[in-house]
């Protein structure tokens, strides 16, 4: 489809922006709105209901009513794998809808929602629907006249806060193994994004998923999100986001319930490229690794450190393959970048670019550009020549903006890596095996990607150390977040 083709689909959207409390579209309960606005347009797209404490109450009430019921919750687990695949089928059927929903709403290119997002949220829904019914519990030996049955069972009312840098992806990477361990749900999406996750929520009761187990509040996070931290009857809270939030939200549960937390927090990725690398493939991926999304990645390898003889000719590599994330129209279907979230985060990365080129050398990009009527575009900016301690190294910037500095030896190179507050992800690049073992050992991060970069999969776990957080999205463990192991003990001897 051409631009004018989505341009025109869009006009045609139904967008309802009630949230789903109960398997209800409801208003907020004092009529509230927030206004939703397409940051790559500045088009108005909804007025979004804005959540009140009083919403959070109901839909957790609704909840809890559905878990106690047991409708879902002591539903066969094939039954809820089976709901769960067709949800994603329903998920795929409607992929269009929802990728421009996703690409409106987050300034996302289109190219990417059709082939990425959407289909990624689908293909999580459906890999834990089909491993609902394929885990095991445990019989351990016990003395002789008894008999132990050790469950891991489902906690009860989750409370998940999501973000809005992957609306509806992340969105299922908690929803998928709450739901389908056998949990009710309360979601609060980002108040920027979403769109996506109501519609999901009318997706999931056609899908068969019982009215009140998958409830949805959208608002701003100090109502909806702080009253979702606070309250007594929410059993686990999953979060991703920024290490800021996630820290209050410790003080959240600790203050209230003492709820469980899964937080998934900020980072600041390295990537170490060792003068054996192929540089070429290197560059091409760590352009990939920095730029992709406009750097609005939590996992973004935003930080680039290259062995001093490669550096020069690195960096030349990075510049041209850079190119291949210059921003666009996002219904352009063009490969590259959209637009940032907003103006004023735009606003924000542009003056971490002011200062980069102030402190160090601009060597590429950085440029803030206007398309479609909205300036919330950045080039992708390459810098070189901070200093190691320099904040830029340290401090999440979450946009387009990379920086490269030389080292001389490996223990350097790792001691740079290892240099911030947060642990979620690092890339190397080598063509000595030892060097990958070795290397990737003495990193600190959730995931290490030897010759690629910020390397995930269903089927492996995903999170981080220090700042940044603990528990983990993604593969079978992912379960860990919601369950807990109860033990029954027969006495019959």
């Amino acid at each position: 489809m051409t631009t004018i083709d989505w341009a025109a689909r869009s006009l045609e959207l139904h967008i309802d922006g009630r949230a789903v409390i109960g398997g209800h579209r409801v208003e907020a309960s004092d009529g509230g709105t927030i206004a939703a606005v397409s940051p790559g347009t500045l088009t108005p797209l909804v007025q979004l209901a804005a959540g009140t404490v009083d919403d959070v109450d109901a839909a957790v009430a609704h909840a809890r009513r559905a878990f106690d019921g047991g409708r879902w919750s002591r539903a066969g687990a094939a039954d809820r794998g089976r709901a769960l695949i067709r949800l994603a089928d329903l998920i795929m059927r409607d992929l269009e809808e929802l990728a421009l929903l996703e690409t409106l709403d987050s300034g996302k290119p289109i190219a990417q929602t059709l082939t990425v997002d959407v289909p990624g949220a689908a293909e999580t829904f459906r890999w834990y629907g089909e491993l609902a019914d394929k885990r095991y519990d445990e019989i351990p030996a016990t003395p002789p006249g008894s008999t132990a049955l050790v469950r891991r069972v489902p906690l009860g009312v989750v409370g998940a806060i999501v973000p809005w840098n992957y609306p509806l992806e992340i969105a299922a990477w908690k929803l998928a193994p709450a739901l389908a361990a056998g949990n009710s749900v309360v979601l609060k999406p980002a108040t920027e994004t979403s769109l996506t996750a109501l519609r999901l929520a009318d997706l999931a009761l056609e899908a068969g998923i019982p009215a009140g187990v998958l409830n949805v509040v959208p608002g701003k996070g100090s109502t909806t999100g702080g009253r979702i931290a606070r309250h007594p009857d929410i059993d686990v809270l999953a979060f991703t986001g920024s290490t800021a939030v996630a820290k209050q939200l410790m003080i959240d549960a600790g203050s209230s319930n003492m709820k469980r937390l899964a937080l998934e927090a900020g980072g600041k990725s390295s990537n170490l490229i060792f003068t054996d690398a192929d540089l070429e493939a290197a560059a091409a991926k760590a352009a990939f690794g920095a730029f992709y999304n406009q750097g609005q990645v939590c996992s973004a390898n935003s930080r680039i450190l290259v062995e001093r003889s490669a550096h020069d000719e690195f960096v030349e590599l990075l510049v041209a393959a850079s190119q291949a994330y210059e921003p666009s129209d996002p219904l352009a279907g063009a490969p590259g970048n959209g637009s940032l979230i907003s103006r004023a985060h735009a606003d924000a990365v542009g003056a971490a670019i002011d200062l980069a080129a102030r402190d160090g050398s601009l060597v590429a990009g950085g440029e803030r550009v206007t398309i479609t009527g909205s300036d919330a575009y950045l080039r992708p900016a390459i810098v070189t020549g901070l200093a190691a301690q320099h904040e830029l190294h340290r401090d999440e910037v979450f946009g387009p903006l990379v920086a490269v500095l030389a080292f001389d030896t490996e223990d350097e190179a790792v001691a740079l890596a290892n240099a911030t507050d947060y642990g979620l992800a690092a890339s190397l690049w080598t063509t000595s095996l030892s060097r990958a073992h070795r290397v990737s050992e003495r990193l600190v991060a959730g995931t290490v990607s030897v010759n690629t970069v910020d390397a995930l999969g269903l089927t492996t776990p995903f999170g981080g150390f220090r700042q940044s957080g603990f528990g983990r999205d993604l593969s079978r463990h992912a379960f860990d977040n919601y369950t807990d192991w109860k033990t029954t003990w027969l006495q019959h001897g």
